[in-house]
């Protein structure tokens, strides 16, 4: 495949889980490092996430984890979160997933997760 396809195929999986979301983080990258931006829709979107073997659920449950369990990702998270409702993951399960990290990555990292989400979910309700 050539880097052409290869962007191309990370910027439609992208687009497809984020949204406006995802697009707002390229265009935040434009005027300090538009490379790291086209880095982020290769190999992340264009070559992991159109991998088979996973549904793009199952792919945005594993980040929310993830991410949750860093604890240092809250932009990053909320975007997932957001991703996650996109692609057909229930409230209910992101705060399974979230509580859930309680247990690895502490009480701390989970309840930061909670309030990201609480925060996705609001956000949803008023658009």
């Amino acid at each position: 495949m050539n880097p052409q396809e290869r962007y191309e195929r990370g910027l439609a999986k992208l687009k497809e889980i984020d949204g406006q979301a995802g697009e707002d983080v390229l265009e935040s990258l434009e005027g300090i490092a538009p490379d790291f931006a086209r880095y982020l829709i290769e190999f992340p979107f264009g070559d992991i996430y159109a991998r088979p073997g996973l549904d793009l659920k199952s792919r945005e449950i594993a980040v929310v984890a993830a991410l949750t369990a860093l604890g240092n990702a809250v932009p990053q998270l909320k975007v997932h979160i957001q991703g996650a409702l996109n692609v057909g993951v229930t409230r209910t399960e992101v705060v399974e997933t979230i509580m859930q990290m309680a247990v690895y990555a502490g009480f701390p990292a989970a309840l930061n997760g909670l309030a990201a989400a609480k925060e996705v979910f609001a956000r949803a309700e008023v658009a």
